[in-house]
């Protein structure tokens, strides 16, 4: 053997060693898309792998124990309901945002669904919505809406308080000035019965102030009262109202009172009446609109850093034509809520509230209290 098949061979055997050794090493992983976080519309969102589109999954479980009514006669406790009552409630919130040449894109979805006494079950899309830039498309709070409460107003309550399906733009004009108008789904602000199908939807418009010393707003709505009758005269009802909240510092953080007044003609849910009376009434071959008004106010105030208060207070005043029934109501509840540890919430209300009625009808008081025990997340 020469020295050069000596040397040949030695390549061949350190080529073969190198491969096999090449062979016991790790593969290298395929690169992974990770979750990121988005910062740019605050804290828990993140982005949606392989997009710039950031999403906030969000929850609450809510579990309300119930004392009904115990107020006068014929309202107390009685052999044919039920004293106590209990409620358990999850919600699902998905909120997902982009910035784009156009502005911000948002579709915001809010799911819940209800356990109550006696195996009631119940699931609701609360709110469904697309932001375009200025524009609002979907189910979403009425822009008529302004101050709607800080307790839990069990006891019920006499303000304007509605969802509804919106197609909305609102124009900002700087310093927290903003104006807003909105078509909005009619058949959600009906009060009473026997009505036909509207021919157009609502009209909202509304002028707001959001500013460091608190906000105020300006609200008007256009709705049509048309009932089944073909006899009777379509009406075109409305709303207006105006309310003020009002931070107060000197007391706490977030500590806040409010004030808000609303009118209605034919259009009853603008001031907050959404049962026991009728918008539109036909009689004796004409049709003529019931009116009503509201008042309403609240204080919300910290103790401690875990400690606060919600208080509210409303009164309504409703006149239905033809000598019909009128009332008047009035309410008012407070709760005490103690935040342990964050999302956490324990609370107890107590509500009451009177109605009086102008003939035919017994007068009503109602007390109730709820226990309420609340994990957001």
């Amino acid at each position: 053997m020469n020295l050069k098949s000596i040397m040949l061979g030695a390549a061949a055997a350190a080529a073969a060693v190198t491969g096999a050794q090449a062979a016991d090493l790790p593969v290298a992983p395929e690169p992974v898309d990770y979750v990121r976080v988005c910062d740019a519309f605050g804290a828990r969102f993140f982005y949606i792998p392989g997009t710039e589109t950031c999403l906030r999954v969000g929850g609450r479980v809510r579990v309300d124990f119930y004392f009904n009514d115990f107020g006068d006669e014929p309202n107390k406790w009685n052999r044919a309901g039920n004293g106590t009552s209990t409620r358990a409630r999850g919600y699902l919130y998905l909120d997902a945002r982009t910035n784009t040449e156009y502005g911000l894109v948002r579709a915001y979805t809010t799911m819940l669904m209800t356990r109550d006494s006696g195996g009631s079950t119940g699931y609701d899309l609360d709110k469904a919505f697309i932001q375009f830039g200025n524009f609002t498309f979907g189910r979403a709070g009425s822009q008529y809406d302004f101050y709607t409460g800080n307790a839990y107003n069990q006891i019920g309550k006499n303000w304007s308080d509605s969802n509804s399906w919106v197609a909305a733009y609102t124009a900002a004009f700087g310093n927290g000035v903003s104006a807003t108008i909105s078509l909005e789904d009619g058949t959600y602000r009906r009060t009473g019965t026997g009505f036909a199908g509207h021919r157009y939807p609502d009209l909202v418009a509304a002028l707001k102030v959001d500013q460091g010393w608190g906000s105020a707003k300006v609200m008007a709505a256009l709705h049509e009262a048309r009932l089944l009758n073909a006899s009777s005269d379509a009406k075109l009802g409305f709303g207006i109202g105006a309310g003020v909240t009002i931070k107060l510092p000197m007391l706490g953080s977030k500590d806040t009172i409010s004030f808000q007044a609303q009118y209605a003609d034919g259009a009853l849910s603008y001031a907050g009446i959404t049962s026991g009376a009728q918008d539109v009434v036909f009689s004796g071959g004409s049709t003529r609109t019931s009116k009503a008004w509201s008042v309403s106010g609240g204080l919300y105030h910290a103790w401690t850093d875990t400690l606060a208060s919600g208080l509210d207070a409303s009164y309504a005043d409703v006149d239905a034509p033809f000598g019909g029934t009128d009332f008047d109501r009035w309410s008012v509840s407070g709760n005490l809520m103690w935040t342990p540890v964050s999302g956490l919430e324990f609370g107890a209300e107590l509500g009451y509230s009177s109605t009086d009625f102008s003939r035919g009808v017994k007068d009503k008081d109602a007390l109730e209290a709820m226990f309420r025990v609340q994990r957001t997340f």
